[in-house]
C-alpha cells in the first residue's frame, strides 16, 4: 500500500513538473512581440517578478522539508525562466518602466525574500521554521490564485474572452490538479490547499470561455458633447430618469467656425448670424 502511494506521489509530481513547465513557457509569444517591436509597450514586469518570488519561496520551503525534490526541480527551472523574462523585459523597457521594475525587484526579491529568510532563520528553528514558511507560501499562493478574478470580472462585463486564453486556463487547471494530489499524497496541506482554489478558478475560467466565446462583445455607446470652456469634445453618458429637453445648438458658441461667416477686412467685425438658421432642440425620452 505504501509502495503504491509512493508511486502515485511520484507520478503526480512528475506530471506537475511537466504541466508547470508548459505554464512557465506561456509568456514566450508575448516576449516574441516585444522582440519584434523592440519595446515592451504596455506590458508589465510584475507577473514575472511575482513568479520569481513565488518560485524562490517554494524552493526555500522545500529545503526545510523532506521528500519534496520534485518541488525543488520545477521551481528551480521556474526561477531560471522568470529571471530570463525579467532580464529581457529590462533590456527592452523604456527608462520609466525599467526603473519601476527595478524598484519592484528590490522590494519583493531583495527586501521581501531576504527578510523572510533572515527572520525565520534567527527567530525560529526546526519544525517551527518549516511551519512558518509553509504558511507564508500558502497565503502567497492563495493571493496569486485570486489575482485572475479581475480577468473574470472583465469577461463577464464585456462578454469577451480576448484577455483570457483558453489554453493557459486549461494548463493552470491541470497544474493545480497535479499539485493538489501531490500535496495530498504527501500529507502536505501547504501544497494541497492553494491548488484547490487554483482548480476552482481554472474551471470557472473555462466555463466562462465556452459561455462567451461566440458572444458579441459589449461596447459602451457614448454620446459626444461639446465643452464650451475647454473647447474639447468629451465622451459622456447622460443618465435620463424623466423626459428632458436638451438645447443642442447655441450658434454663437458651438457653430461659429462652420456656420457664422466673418466680414472680411474689418478687424472689429462681429460674426453675422444667418437668419435662416434655426435653434435646434432634441427631445430625449427616457
Amino acid at each position: 500500500m505504501t509502495g503504491n502511494l509512493a508511486h502515485l506521489t511520484l507520478a503526480f509530481g512528475l506530471l506537475g513538473n511537466v504541466v508547470s513547465f508548459m505554464v512557465f513557457l506561456a509568456p514566450i509569444p508575448t516576449f516574441y512581440k516585444v522582440y519584434k517591436k523592440k519595446s515592451t509597450e504596455g506590458f508589465q514586469s510584475a507577473p514575472y517578478v511575482v513568479g520569481l518570488f513565488s518560485a524562490m519561496l517554494w524552493i526555500y520551503y522545500a529545503f526545510l522539508k523532506t521528500n519534496v525534490m520534485l518541488l525543488i526541480t520545477i521551481n528551480s527551472v521556474g526561477c531560471f525562466i522568470e529571471t530570463l523574462y525579467i532580464c529581457f523585459f529590462l533590456y527592452y523597457a523604456p527608462k520609466k518602466a525599467r526603473m519601476e521594475s527595478l524598484k519592484l525587484i528590490v522590494l519583493l526579491i531583495v527586501v521581501g525574500f531576504g527578510l523572510i529568510v533572515a527572520l525565520t532563520q534567527f527567530l525560529a528553528s526546526g519544525v517551527t521554521r518549516g511551519v512558518i514558511v509553509g504558511w507564508i507560501c500558502l497565503v502567497f499562493s492563495l493571493c496569486v490564485f485570486v489575482a485572475p478574478l479581475g480577468v473574470v470580472r472583465q469577461v463577464i462585463k464585456t462578454k469577451s474572452v480576448e484577455y483570457m486564453p483558453i489554453l493557459l486556463s486549461v494548463a493552470l487547471t491541470l497544474s493545480a490538479v497535479m499539485w493538489f494530489f501531490y500535496g495530498l499524497l504527501l500529507g502536505d496541506f501547504n501544497i494541497a490547499i492553494p491548488n484547490v482554489l487554483g482548480f476552482t478558478f481554472g474551471i470557472l475560467q473555462m466555463i466562462l470561455y465556452f459561455m462567451y466565446k461566440n458572444k458579441k462583445p459589449v461596447i459602451d455607446e457614448k454620446i459626444p458633447t461639446f465643452d464650451a470652456k475647454t473647447s474639447k469634445m468629451e465622451q459622456k453618458i447622460p443618465e435620463f430618469k424623466d423626459q428632458k429637453i436638451i438645447d443642442v445648438v447655441k450658434l454663437k458658441t458651438l457653430l461659429q467656425s462652420d456656420l457664422i461667416p466673418m466680414t472680411a477686412g474689418h478687424g472689429d467685425a462681429k460674426p453675422q448670424v444667418p437668419s435662416n438658421v434655426p435653434n435646434y432642440t432634441i427631445e430625449v425620452i427616457a
